[in-house]
Parts: structure tokens; C-alpha cells; sequence
């Protein structure tokens, strides 16, 4: 299993475990970043903008990092000209940790949404009875 993800204005392979990389990202170390799927591929390919929907793909931010120093040399021949400078890169180091499909990311969407609404539920039940004794009132009592 594998996907195609675009990040920094470049694509990359990815496959899970992988490290690789890429254009510095704005997020903090440690942090988990979820990268633009542009095709993903396991028993079936996923291309259209739909499916793709569907397509969770998700690193860890590793480290910051720069690059390899570049030397550039401007030269202009019979002039006495000669410039040299350098450029190093800024790039981040990331580990794609999931790449998630179809079923998968919407069960986690759904079991998300279920613990926010069991805690919901539990917090209003308990704001009712809090509210019953504050007054005196029991349910219970027929009178």
C-alpha cells in the first residue's frame, strides 16, 4: 500500500514507516501533520477527486533541518567579475505514520463523534441531578 502525496509544491511516495524530506512545514516538532493525497494505491486505485476523500494520510514532524550547502559562482570572462555564494535549503524531516482508506477513517470519524456525544450525554444527566437536589425536590416522592 502506498499513496502519492503532494507537499512544498512537490509529490512524493509515501508508504507507511517511511521518513523522508520535504519543504519546511510551519508546524512545531513532534507535531502530526496530514499531507495532500493526490493517489492512493492498495488492492484498487482511488483517482477521482472523490474517492480521494476518503484518503487519510498522516506524519509525525521529525526534525528541522537544512540542507546541503549549494555553491553558486557567477563568472563573466574578460571583466574581472567572479561573485560566489551559497544556499542551504530549510527542510523538515517527517515520518508518514498511517495511511488510512474508505471504511477506516470514517469508523474513526464516527467513534469520535460517538465519544463526543456519550460525554455530552453524561455531562446534561448530570446537570439534572445537580440541579433536583440544589432545589429539594426528590423525583421519587409521590406528594
Amino acid at each position: 500500500m502506498y499513496a502519492i502525496v503532494k507537499t512544498g509544491g512537490k509529490q512524493y511516495r509515501v508508504e507507511p514507516g517511511q521518513t523522508l524530506l520535504v519543504e519546511r512545514l510551519p508546524e512545531a516538532e513532534g507535531a502530526s501533520v496530514t499531507l495532500e493525497p493526490i493517489l492512493y494505491r492498495s488492492d484498487e486505485a482511488v483517482l477521482d477527486h472523490a474517492g480521494l476523500k476518503d484518503v487519510r494520510v498522516t506524519a509525525k514532524i521529525l526534525a528541522h533541518v537544512r540542507g546541503e550547502k549549494l555553491r553558486v559562482f557567477k563568472f563573466k570572462p574578460k571583466r574581472g567579475y567572479k561573485r560566489r555564494t551559497g544556499h542551504r535549503q530549510d527542510l523538515t524531516r517527517i515520518e508518514v505514520t498511517e495511511i488510512a482508506s474508505g471504511a477506516r477513517v470514517k469508523a474513526a470519524k464516527t467513534s469520535a463523534k460517538a465519544t463526543a456525544e456519550k460525554a455530552t450525554a453524561a455531562n446534561a444527566t448530570d446537570g439534572a441531578d445537580e440541579s433536583a437536589q440544589q432545589t429539594g425536590k426528590e423525583t421519587t416522592d409521590g406528594s
